[in-house]
């Protein structure tokens, strides 16, 4: 039988449905196990979430994890990626997703192309550059690998750039909010000494995001919030309505606080990230109907931030913008965020955990690494030349 250990972990059920001729006929699902009471377990399976009684249950039993996702699992979680960072500017093609956001991050003015292009592939990639060339933007394509394959082998032939590998990585959501993952051997444990400055999409200060764009020229104005000022409650918001209250953090660390709408100070921080904050970044990060904002501070100092999402029919927590101050680098801040988003998203029903880092972003994979999180599939997101 299951115990409390196999949370988080795939596993088959074979239930009694009901009787015929005197024996009981049996029904099998397989899924993820989300929770194991005395009463019901509870799992995710394709067709969604299932809770079986207990007294139904003939057999359940820990199997392994699937080798690959199928290509269906591949377009639902980038399409729950896209509802969790939504362009304002949205056109389609057939089943194609074309997108704008004034530039702001890669993912927000990319195609992503994925289902039926309603015609010719070579017809599709000459309909996406017109579509970007009338907004006057260089056009990208995010190619999920290795569902986008032959995209990518087209983009090939037409001589379009890659940007460094992103992962897209995925964990279980109960052991990741419970703190029940085991670091590798050899790696610290989260939560202490580690990589602050490593959250989704982040990277050490030599290395570019692949939603990073350039900075603004000298003398632009500057990003909402008091950017170059310490940093404080500035613009401070209150915590939308089912949040959770603020927890106290583990060794003493700062609760973290979650709010509907980010402070101030968090955009400031968000603009130094991502090389600006043009209009449409605020409509990207606010635009999702269950989003929060994690503020960690200390003094009236803000220390951390963080920003959770529940898309994918409330399937997926999505994890961007993590992200550590200097001044309070190498504390256990981002997974502390991190714990504190899952708390979050798990209130809502989600089940699992996903985000998206540049595959030679080491201390930040090492990180996720650490939390339970492995690579779903990759992307690589294609410039026009």
């Amino acid at each position: 039988m299951l115990r409390q250990q196999d949370v988080g972990h795939r596993i088959v059920v074979r239930r009694i449905v009901g009787i015929r001729e005197g024996r009981p006929l049996f029904s099998d699902a397989l899924g993820e196990l989300v929770e194991l009471t005395e009463t019901h377990v509870t799992l995710t399976t394709d067709q969604g979430r299932l809770r079986v009684p207990v007294a139904e249950v003939h057999r359940a039993k820990r199997v392994p994890p699937a080798r690959r996702p199928t290509a269906a699992a591949v377009v639902a979680l980038e399409l729950a990626s896209d509802e969790a960072w939504p362009a304002p500017t949205r056109g389609r093609l057939g089943d194609w997703l074309l997108r704008s956001a004034q530039g702001w991050t890669g993912r927000a003015n990319s195609a992503l192309p994925v289902g039926d292009p309603d015609r010719p592939l070579p017809a599709a990639l000459d309909a996406v550059e017109r579509w970007y060339a009338d907004l006057g933007q260089p056009a990208m394509v995010n190619t999920p690998l290795p569902l986008a394959a032959p995209v990518g082998a087209e983009l090939d032939a037409r001589g379009w750039t890659s940007r460094p590998l992103t992962l897209v990585q995925t964990a279980p959501l109960a052991p990741l909010r419970a703190g029940r993952a085991a670091p590798p051997q050899g790696q610290a444990a989260p939560g202490n000494a580690g990589p602050e400055h490593a959250g989704p999409d982040d990277e050490p200060a030599d290395h570019a995001s692949p939603d990073r764009v350039d900075p603004p020229p000298a003398g632009a104005d500057p990003p909402p919030g008091r950017v170059g000022a310490p940093p404080g409650r500035h613009g401070e918001v209150e915590p939308g309505a089912g949040t959770p209250p603020a927890a106290p953090g583990p060794a003493g660390l700062p609760p973290v606080e979650l709010a509907a709408a980010p402070s101030d100070d968090w955009l400031a921080v968000a603009a130094g990230r991502k090389g600006g904050f043009p209009d449409a970044a605020r409509h990207v990060l606010t635009a999702v109907d269950q989003v929060r904002f994690a503020h960690v501070y200390a003094d009236g100092a803000l220390l951390a931030v963080g920003r959770g999402t529940v898309t994918g029919d409330g399937r997926w927590l999505g994890l961007s913008l993590i992200e550590a101050l200097p001044h309070a680098r190498r504390l256990g801040l981002a997974t502390h965020v991190i714990r504190a988003l899952a708390d979050w998203g798990d209130a809502l029903g989600a089940s699992g955990a996903f985000l998206q880092v540049e595959q030679r972003n080491t201390p930040a994979v090492d990180l996720y690494r650490g939390l339970g999180f492995t690579t779903h599939h990759t992307y690589l997101t294609r410039v026009a030349p």
